[in-house]
């Protein structure tokens, strides 16, 4: 469909097609906002990290990583990460998606311990790409041991 009404000749729209004449920028299912991709790609100005992709995990059971994606099998809930952090407690940001595009605003009041070398990871249910800013301040984090 192309988003214009395919009037009838010889008759005036009813007020469905009047509305499908409209354009369409978003569309709420489920309670879900859907907008196109083309607009979505206007609004990407978040700079990512070069060379390396840093992402949040969130396991169903494990809590929250950062590290950088060594390989993943999101379709079986798989992934696995090198140099990751568990991200046990953290402030200066409302969510993950936050934490993941700003960073921290509170880099002391985060408690993330050390890294560990790689981890393998099952129960993946949320996957989120690291900006440059948050990877600067997710690594600014200072270690935190008990």
């Amino acid at each position: 469909m192309s988003g214009k009404c395919r009037c009838r000749i010889g008759t005036k729209p009813n007020k469905t097609e009047r509305t499908m004449q409209q354009n369409i920028n978003e569309i709420e299912i489920n309670g879900i906002k859907y907008v196109p991709k083309e607009v979505v790609n206007q609004c990407n100005t978040v700079a990512y990290a070069p060379n390396r992709d840093m992402v949040i995990v969130r396991c169903e059971s494990a809590g929250c990583f950062f590290g950088e994606l060594k390989s993943s099998e999101l379709d079986k809930g798989l992934a696995v990460l090198k140099d990751a952090r568990r991200l046990w407690y953290w402030s200066g940001a409302a969510s993950l998606s936050q934490l993941a595009v700003d960073g921290t605003s509170k880099p002391n009041e985060c408690k993330f311990p050390v890294a560990v070398p790689e981890i393998a990871l099952a129960g993946v249910i949320e996957v989120i790409r690291c900006s440059d800013q948050a990877v600067k301040s997710l690594e600014g984090v200072k270690v935190w041991t008990a």
